[in-house]
C-alpha cells in the first residue's frame, strides 16, 4: 500500500485538496466550480448549475445528481457486465441488477463505476440504483443521479486505465486467485435436460474415449427435485447414491460443481420450518415475500439473518463433506423492494446488494472448509466488491454469433468495472447452435480466463454437434493446458494489481486513439491478442498496434498500427504475440494444474534491439517460482535464469539459424530455432 501525503492549500481564490498527483479545486469567485487535476492539468470538473438537489413533483421523491465534464474524443468504459456497445458514450444507464440475458440493455451485475480514456476513474459510491446519462442527455457530460439527500462520488486517478484499477481493487477488494484447476475444461448437465448417473458417466466417458481433457463436471439444478429449489437435498430417485458417485466421478481426476440459488420454492419439505423459523424474507406487514415467477410458490433466503445464514452455510458444508468443490451461484437479481430485512436494511440499498452477500456467504463456506487457495464460484449476479468472489460468468446468451459477440463485449466491459476473472456459457445457452457457431465459440471460451460448455434444452458435448467439433475442442483445450504458465501469471496479477485476465484492447494500449472503440477482439494477458471469429466461412477482420506480431502457432508475422483481414478454419483465429515478448508455454497438455516450472517451453518473439523481455514462472499458489530474462544488445542476446527450473528449452521464433551459441545446444523446429541451456544462462549470437 502506497503512503500518499494529503495536503490542503487555502487561498482567496480556491481551496484545493490534494492526494498523490491528483486534487480538487473549490473556485471562491462568482462563480462556483469543481475541478479535478492531474499534475496541475484539469482532466473533469464541474460547475455552477452542473449539481443540485431536485424533486419529481410526480412521486415527491428527492434527488442528488451530479454532472462531470466529458473533453473532445473522451470515451466512457465500464459500469459492470453490459452487453451493449462497449464505449459508454451515448447511451443512459440504471444500475439496477436484473435478469435479461444477454440481448438486452439489462444486466447482471452493475457496477456504478465509470472510466474514461483520459485515465481516470468514478466510483458513485451508494448501493442503490443509480441513474447514468453519458454524453446523452448532456452531450459533453456525465451525469449520474441517485436517490438520496447527499451524493458521494470518489475520483480515481491513473493515469493509465491499469492503474485507475489497481487504485479502485486496492479500495473495494481484490479479486482473489482462482485454483489452477478451476482454469480447465467445464462441462455441465445442461440445464432443462434429461440426466442421471448414466448420463453423466456417458458424457464423461465420451469425452476420455475422445481424447478430450475434461477437468470439471457440473451438476445443473435438477440434481434436486423439481420446484424444491433451493433446498439441497438430491433427488433420490435421479441420483440414489450421490456420495458414491461422487466419489467415483473424482476418482476420475474430475472436480465436482453444483448449482444452487438463493431462493426456495413451496414444494419443499423445509419450506414451513424456514417460514417458522422467520429465515426468509418478509413484506412490510411481516407476511411471507413470495411470488410464482420462476418456481411456485418461490421465497427468498434473508441473508440479512445471522441463524438464516447459518442454515444455509451448513447445507453448503454438508455438501462439501460429500466431496463437492464449488457452486455455480446462480439467481440473485431479482430482489423485490416491497419488503422488510430482518436487520432493517433500506430495501432499495438491498436489491443490488444482496448479490454481494449472497456470494460473499458462499464463498466464506469454501474459505472455511476447503480453504481460500480452493475457493472459486461459478457466479451470476454481482455488485460493487464481488470481484473478491471469482469467477463470473455472462449469463443467458442465444446459440448464435450474435450472443457470441455480446457475450465477449459483457467480459470486457465487466472487466473495466474490476472483475479479473470471467465466463461464457460456450456454444450458448438458449436453442442450440448450429456445429459452426459451437466451434467458433469453444475457440473463443478456451482463449477465455475461464471455459465451461453449458446449455438449456440441449447437450454441449461436441459429438453431439459433429466429429469435427471434438477435433476442436481437443485442439483449444490442449492448447490452454500447455499456456498455463502464461496464463496463471496473468491471474496471480489480476489478484495483485486488479488487471482482468481478458481486457479491452484501450486497456493494454491506451495511447494508441484506434483501440478505444474495439470491442470484437481482446487481450488475454499483457501480451496475447485474441480476435474471435464471428463468421462460418471464418472472415475476420482485427486492428493489431504498433509493434511486429508473431502467430501462437502459425507463426506468420504482420506489422502493427493497422488493420488485417484474414480467413480461419475452425482450428485457427488470429491469436497473435506482441514483439519483445518472452512467453511460457507448459509441457502438459492435459491437464491445467501441473509444475509448470519443469519440461517449460520458452517462446522468444521479436526482441529488438535494446530491449529485455521477462517472463516469470509461477508456482500454483501465485507465487514466482523461476524469472527468465533476454536482453538483446546489437546481435547479442543474453538470456539469464533466476529460481527453479528444470529442463527448459527456449525457441527463437522464426530464426533459422545463429551465428554463436555458448553455453546450450540447438535444433531446429517449424517454429524457429529450439536452444537447449546446460544451465541456467545462454549467450547467442544472430
Amino acid at each position: 500500500m502506497q503512503d500518499v501525503k494529503v495536503t490542503i492549500e487555502n487561498t482567496e481564490r480556491y481551496a484545493e485538496f490534494k492526494s498523490g498527483n491528483l486534487s480538487a479545486r473549490v473556485s471562491k469567485g462568482e462563480f462556483w466550480s469543481l475541478d479535478f487535476l492531474r499534475n496541475g492539468e484539469r482532466i473533469t470538473g464541474s460547475q455552477v448549475k452542473n449539481n443540485g438537489y431536485v424533486q419529481d413533483t410526480n412521486n415527491q421523491r428527492n434527488y442528488m445528481f451530479e454532472r462531470l465534464d466529458l473533453g473532445v474524443g473522451e470515451t466512457v468504459y465500464g459500469l459492470g457486465e453490459r452487453f451493449t456497445a462497449l464505449v459508454r458514450n451515448g447511451q443512459t444507464v440504471e444500475t439496477w441488477n436484473r435478469d435479461g440475458g444477454t440481448s438486452t440493455e439489462q444486466a447482471y451485475k452493475n457496477i456504478p463505476f465509470y472510466m474514461t480514456n483520459r485515465g481516470y476513474g468514478v466510483l458513485v459510491n451508494h448501493p442503490q440504483c443509480v441513474s447514468f446519462e453519458v454524453g446523452s442527455e448532456k452531450v459533453s457530460k456525465v451525469q449520474f443521479s441517485v436517490e438520496s439527500e447527499y451524493l458521494e462520488y470518489f475520483v480515481i486517478d491513473g493515469p493509465t486505465p491499469k492503474a485507475v484499477l489497481d487504485r479502485y481493487t486496492r479500495f473495494t477488494g481484490r479479486p482473489a486467485l482462482p485454483p489452477a484447476w478451476s482454469f480447465g475444461l467445464w462441462l455441465t448437465t445442461s440445464f432443462t435436460t434429461n440426466y442421471d448417473e448414466a448420463t453423466v458417466n456417458s458424457f464423461i466417458d465420451g469425452m476420455a474415449e475422445r481424447n478430450l481433457p475434461l477437468h470439471v463436471f457440473h451438476f445443473d439444478c435438477f440434481w434436486m427435485k423439481a420446484f424444491q429449489w433451493c433446498d439441497f437435498e438430491w433427488d433420490p430417485l435421479t441420483f440414489p447414491d450421490p456420495e458414491g458417485m461422487i466419489r467415483r466421478l473424482k476418482a476420475k481426476g474430475l472436480k465436482i460443481c453444483v448449482w444452487i440459488n438463493p431462493y426456495i420454492g413451496q414444494k419443499s419439505p423445509v419450506f414451513k420450518e424456514l417460514q417458522e423459523k422467520g429465515y426468509l424474507l418478509k413484506r412490510p406487514d411481516g407476511s411471507l415475500w413470495q411470488w410464482d415467477k420462476w418456481q411456485p410458490g418461490l421465497a427468498i433466503y434473508d441473508f440479512t439473518n445471522p441463524d438464516a445464514c447459518k442454515w444455509y452455510a451448513d447445507k453448503l458444508k454438508g455438501l462439501v463433506a460429500m466431496g463437492v468443490d464449488c457452486f455455480k451461484t446462480d439467481f440473485g437479481e431479482r430482489i423485490p423492494t416491497d419488503v422488510q430485512w430482518f436487520d432493517g436494511s433500506d430495501p432499495q440499498k438491498m436489491h443490488n446488494h444482496y448479490a454481494y452477500i449472497y456470494n460473499e456467504l458462499v464463498w466464506n463456506v469454501l474459505k472455511d472448509t476447503v480453504g481460500e487457495e480452493e475457493a472459486v464460484l461459478f457466479a451470476r449476479s454481482a455488485s460493487v466488491g464481488a470481484q473478491k468472489f471469482p469467477v463470473h460468468w455472462g449469463g443467458d446468451c442465444y446459440a448464435n454469433y450474435e450472443s457470441m459477440a455480446e457475450s465477449l463485449r459483457g467480459g470486457l466491459s465487466i472487466g473495466l468495472s474490476g472483475f479479473g476473472f470471467w465466463s461464457h456459457d460456450i456454444g450458448g445457452f438458449e436453442n442450440t447452435a448450429p456445429a459452426h457457431v459451437y466451434k467458433r465459440w469453444c475457440a473463443f471460451g478456451l482463449l477465455s480466463s475461464h471455459s465451461r460448455l453449458h446449455g438449456s434444452k440441449s447437450y454441449r458435448v461436441p459429438w453431439a454437434y459433429d466429429d469435427e467439433s471434438c477435433d476442436v475442442v481437443r485442439f483449444f483445450t490442449q492448447l490452454k493446458c500447455r499456456m498455463m504458465p502464461y496464463l496463471y501469471r496473468e491471474a496471480a496479477r489480476a489478484n495483485a494489481r486488479g488487471t482482468p485476465m481478458m481486457r479491452a484492447m484501450m486497456m493494454e494500449f491506451p495511447d494508441d486513439p484506434a483501440c478505444d472503440y474495439l470491442d470484437r477482439q481482446y487481450m488475454l494477458g499483457d501480451n496475447v491478442m485474441v480476435a474471435p471469429v464471428f463468421t462460418e466461412a471464418g472472415d475476420v477482420q482485427f486492428y493489431l498496434p504498433e509493434g511486429r506480431w508473431t502467430h501462437l502457432w502459425h507463426n506468420d508475422e504482420l506489422d502493427g498500427s493497422r488493420w488485417h483481414k484474414q480467413q480461419h478454419g475452425f482450428l485457427s483465429l488470429p491469436v497473435y504475440v506482441r514483439d519483445n515478448t518472452l512467453l511460457a508455454l507448459g509441457n502438459n497438455d492435459q491437464r491445467p494444474d501441473y509444475v509448470w516450472h519443469e519440461g517449460t517451453a520458452f517462446h522468444l518473439f521479436n526482441l529488438q534491439d535494446g530491449h529485455e523481455a521477462v517472463c516469470e514462472v509461477p508456482a500454483t499458489d501465485g507465487s514466482v517460482i523461476f524469472t527468465l530474462k533476454a536482453a538483446r544488445t546489437g546481435n547479442t542476446i543474453t538470456v539469464t535464469g533466476a529460481g527453479e527450473a528444470k529442463n527448459w528449452t527456449l525457441c527463437l521464433r522464426n530464426v533459422v539459424k545463429v551465428n554463436g551459441l555458448q553455453d546450450g545446444s540447438q535444433a531446429e523446429s517449424e517454429q524457429g530455432l529450439v536452444v537447449k541451456p546446460q544451465g541456467n544462462a545462454l549467450t547467442i549470437t544472430l
